[in-house]
């Protein structure tokens, strides 16, 4: 095909001064942080929040429990449809970079890029996609190739050298767990991931994942009252150093007890066999305030978005493109 496809990276600092983008997908959890008359209050607490849990995890040779803080990078990848700098470019995907800085020996170490994940693309498949394919329908179904394109931009841009360049290793996702499934809990214990929970019936993120070519497993920490999804290329538990996954943890847990405080900031930890439910009551909420109906309502609205200015003006470049890199 004549149509050419870009990757760009880009990357700006997460901390208390930072602001949203014109074109930054504003659901994500850091942008949702940095708005309003609360912004610099909200990203302070959040990022006391993330240092604590990761001295609370990193307890080896730290006795004062401030040995390591969390610096984060907000990381942009735009598609580019056409030469580069003369073709349209596309927001694709948001994730945060992770740098641990070890006071103690005067370090800094390389984290996980990924934690959070925030797609336009994704917003359109479920926001647009799914609503439209099942309207009328008295069964739930999955339209045909069903986050296919998705699927294949991501492994396109793991294999990229602009990927390649940046980052030394592939991306790891945490999310929370799905509230329509059962969790099981099991008897593998990992020193920092936690007790290790099962569910073996899988789930349409599962499946979306999946086609991103990632697989998923499911830990609580110590310290926390839910398991957390973690989702994966390689071996999860052998690729990457404990302070490396300590990273992803106390980052992405923050971010959930902040937006789902009825199952991450629960006032009981999950049992043997655990359902996670966002209509919970014993819970208590963190001191960071932010607009919930938004988070809600915007990924709607970034779904038409992506709708109009990408998927309605290159459908056709972007079907085979995608049908070309089907294996």
């Amino acid at each position: 095909m004549s149509q050419k496809f870009d990757f760009t990276i880009r990357s700006v600092p997460f901390d208390e001064d930072y602001v949203p983008a014109e074109n930054t997908r504003i659901t994500t959890n850091f942008a949702n942080l940095a708005r309003g008359e609360s912004r610099r209050d909200n990203l302070r607490k959040a990022l006391r929040m993330i240092d604590n849990r990761f001295n609370a995890l990193a307890q080896w040779d730290n006795p004062t429990g401030d040995r390591y803080s969390v610096e984060l990078e907000i990381v942009t990848v735009e598609l580019t449809l056409g030469r580069p700098g003369a073709g349209d470019a596309f927001p694709l995907i948001e994730v945060l970079k992770t740098t641990i800085v070890d006071r103690h020996a005067g370090r800094r170490i390389d984290g996980i890029v990924g934690n959070n994940f925030s797609s336009y693309l994704r917003d359109f498949d479920f926001s647009v996609v799914l609503p439209q394919h099942n309207n009328g329908r008295s069964d739930f179904s999955i339209p045909a190739g069903f986050g296919d394109l998705h699927g294949h931009l991501f492994t396109s841009l793991l294999r990229s050298e602009t990927y390649r360049r940046q980052f030394r290793k592939p991306p790891v996702i945490c999310i929370s767990a799905s509230t329509s499934r059962t969790y099981h809990r099991t008897d593998n214990r990992h020193p920092v991931m936690g007790v290790e929970y099962r569910q073996d019936e899988g789930s349409l993120t599962d499946l979306y994942f999946g086609k991103m070519g990632m697989e998923v497993r499911y830990f609580m920490p110590a310290g926390s009252v839910a398991p957390l999804a973690f989702y994966f290329n390689g071996d999860l538990l052998a690729d990457y150093s404990n302070l490396e996954l300590i990273g992803t943890i106390s980052t992405m847990e923050t971010f959930q007890r902040i937006y789902r405080p009825e199952i991450y900031n629960a006032n009981a930890a999950a049992g043997a066999i655990y359902r996670p439910s966002l209509s919970h009551h014993d819970y208590s909420l963190t001191r960071i305030v932010y607009d919930r109906e938004e988070r809600s309502r915007l990924a709607l609205e970034q779904g038409k978005f992506i709708e109009d200015t990408l998927i309605k003006r290159h459908r056709t470049a972007l079907e085979a493109w995608s049908l070309s890199n089907a294996a």
